[in-house]
């Protein structure tokens, strides 16, 4: 699938979004900050990318946290994942926040985030009187156990 990526003024120069292995799932995005911000613990910082995607209908992106990062560091998104839209055409941006118990310095081009593309399809609500029974039913939040 080929994905249209326009870089922003600020974005010039990093490189463009891509697999780190053969196997990954997730394309690394990289900030876009001119210079570097300091994330101190327990607060939030929206990182630029310095670009923006045009993705084909039926695709969403998911901006998800790097697992180095929120091991390493406590860093993590904080909405997590953010959905990028296929009708968006603005700038990325990765909302990242500190749970770490020391700051965190955010330099132009580190790897901050990865963004996973995803197929959906839209679904038509039918309004009905009954659902159907299942062995579940309605046991929610906990009701399979740890074990």
């Amino acid at each position: 699938m080929k994905i249209k990526i326009k870089f922003f003024g600020h974005g010039k120069g990093l490189e463009i979004p891509k697999y780190m292995t053969y196997g990954s799932a997730g394309l690394d995005l990289r900030a876009a900050v001119d210079e570097n911000v300091i994330l101190k613990p327990m607060e939030r910082y929206l990182v630029p990318t310095g670009f923006a995607i045009a993705l084909p209908k039926g695709v969403e992106a998911q901006v998800r946290p790097r697992s180095g990062l929120a091991y390493k560091n406590g860093i993590t998104v904080l909405n997590t994942p953010g959905t990028v839209d296929s009708d968006y055409r603005g700038e990325l941006k990765v909302l990242l926040i500190n749970f770490g118990s020391e700051d965190f310095v955010i330099e132009r081009g580190a790897r901050i985030a990865q963004l996973v593309l995803h197929k959906y399809e839209q679904g038509d609500f039918v309004v009905v009187d009954e659902l159907d029974e299942t062995t579940r039913s309605g046991n929610g939040y906990g009701s399979t156990g740890v074990k």
